[in-house]
């Protein structure tokens, strides 16, 4: 659905409306942006009380009204109006599919479960934004390329209600065992306070504020320098290609390598190539940039949702990552609105520097504010959790922090000895694949004091 909207949008405002000013013609990307934004924190408020599934049945039922009202929209209010549904539908049908790919895969393979969602959602995005330029140049702007829409979402709803199942007895089952520590407050810790989370956040924000500004702009940028419809749409095409396509290796890379060096690379690259768009009028030049645009996306996107996943508890995760998602999608509004009056005032080239630079800066605060070690485990946990966990062969160390002389008295089976006056000094031994428990006597001090390490 967004795939279709993405290459004639602005061409169809002004054409079929008279729409001309940048700020008006993005006014449907900020309708968008805010409803999705705020769908997507419903949607992880929700999830656990009304089922991931219902909600993401609701979402398909409102996507299917909106092609209709696109091709017989008597005005540009009209218009507004389809794209606040398909915000609200978004929200819905997205964030619940996240969600529950994350219940089902368990903490080693999530990045490479997004990485699949992601490039499912953005492969399809490419393939039809291509699909409706060619339809437009064939046929015209309007309705034939309409039709798209209706197919997706009949057919969205219908493979939803015969074959999706509810995940939630998964995240039952993994809240037995796990041991991350839990947000006092979920929304402000992933919005402000909470380094990890907080960084994750503002960068998704700026991800899809330049992606607001590349979805209304660059089709403006590329008419303007008499692209046919068939051209635009492969260049607009390559960016969300690309971005879909890599999310298949990028999301499993973020199981295994650094997420933060990830996330800088990915929101740097993405800012150098949005500042190379105003210097460039070849075709292939502006191609090239589209796929630098999309490979840093694909770096990004998917170790988003993973990082976000692996830093909050089970029974938290579908309300970090619908607060997330509201700001990350509330930058599609922004962007739009920003870069709209920006082109307005100044024109279309500094509006594509501006978010580039602030791009950059996004990457900078990766850079600086996000710590290397995501996951923040309890401070203690109770004997019986550790119990479940092992039983369930997770991948636990204990390590006993007391004394030789008191650990030969008396241990837990398997645990390893080190002592806490040598625990700091022997950290780089360890098997990282593991999660470490201290253990000690009946205070817990030393424990809690190792735990620090």
């Amino acid at each position: 659905m967004i795939g279709m909207e993405r290459t004639i949008f602005p061409q169809f405002a002004e054409l079929e409306f008279g729409v001309a000013s940048k700020t008006a013609i993005l006014s449907f990307i900020t309708a968008f942006g805010i409803t999705k934004a705020i769908a997507n924190y419903y949607t992880g408020r929700l999830a656990n009380q009304f089922g991931r599934r219902n909600l993401l049945l609701a979402g398909w039922l409102l996507a299917m009204p909106i092609p209709f009202m696109l091709i017989y929209a008597s005005s540009w209010s009209w218009v507004i109006f389809a794209n606040v549904l398909l915000g609200l539908s978004q929200g819905l049908t997205w964030s619940s599919t996240v969600v529950m790919k994350i219940d089902l895969v368990g903490e080693k393979e999530r990045g490479f479960a997004m990485g699949l969602n992601e490039f499912a959602g953005y492969f399809s995005v490419g393939v039809v934004a291509f699909l409706t330029g060619y339809i437009a140049n064939r046929y015209g702007i309007t309705p034939y390329p309409f039709y798209i829409g209706i197919f997706i979402s009949i057919v969205g709803f219908l493979l939803t209600a015969l074959w999706v199942k509810d995940t939630s007895v998964f995240v039952h089952k993994e809240s037995a065992t796990d041991t991350t520590a839990q947000l006092d407050n979920v929304f402000l810790e992933t919005t402000f306070k909470n380094k990890t989370l907080s960084s994750v956040t503002q960068a998704g924000l700026v991800n899809n504020l330049n992606d607001g500004m590349i979805w209304g702009l660059l089709p403006i940028v590329l008419f303007s320098l008499n692209f046919d419809n068939r051209n635009i749409g492969i260049i607009t095409a390559i960016y969300p290609t690309v971005w879909g396509i890599g999310q298949l290796f990028t999301g499993k890379m973020s199981d295994r390598y650094s997420k933060k060096a990830m996330l800088f690379w990915g929101m740097l690259l993405q800012g150098l190539a949005i500042l190379l768009i105003p210097f460039s009028t070849d075709f292939y030049v502006l191609a090239s940039v589209s796929a630098i645009l999309g490979l840093g996306t694909a770096l990004v996107y998917p170790t988003f949702l993973s990082t976000i996943a692996q830093a909050t508890s089970p029974k938290q995760r579908a309300e970090s990552i619908g607060t997330f998602r509201l700001w990350r999608d509330l930058g599609y509004a922004l962007g739009a609105l920003i870069s709209g009056v920006t082109a307005d005032l100044f024109g279309m080239e500094y509006a594509i520097l501006l978010i580039g630079g602030i791009t950059i800066v996004s990457a900078l605060v990766i850079k600086f504010r996000m710590p290397e070690q995501i996951k923040i485990t309890k401070e203690c946990m109770e004997v019986d959790e550790v119990k479940q966990a092992l039983q369930s062969n997770q991948k636990i160390q204990i390590i006993d922090v007391r004394s030789k002389e008191e650990y030969e008295q008396a241990h837990i089976p398997n645990a390893l000895n080190i002592s806490l006056q040598d625990l700091k000094n022997n950290m780089s031994t360890l098997d990282k694949r593991f999660q470490f428990v201290t253990a000690c006597g009946k205070g817990g001090g030393r424990s809690a004091e190792g735990q620090k390490f």
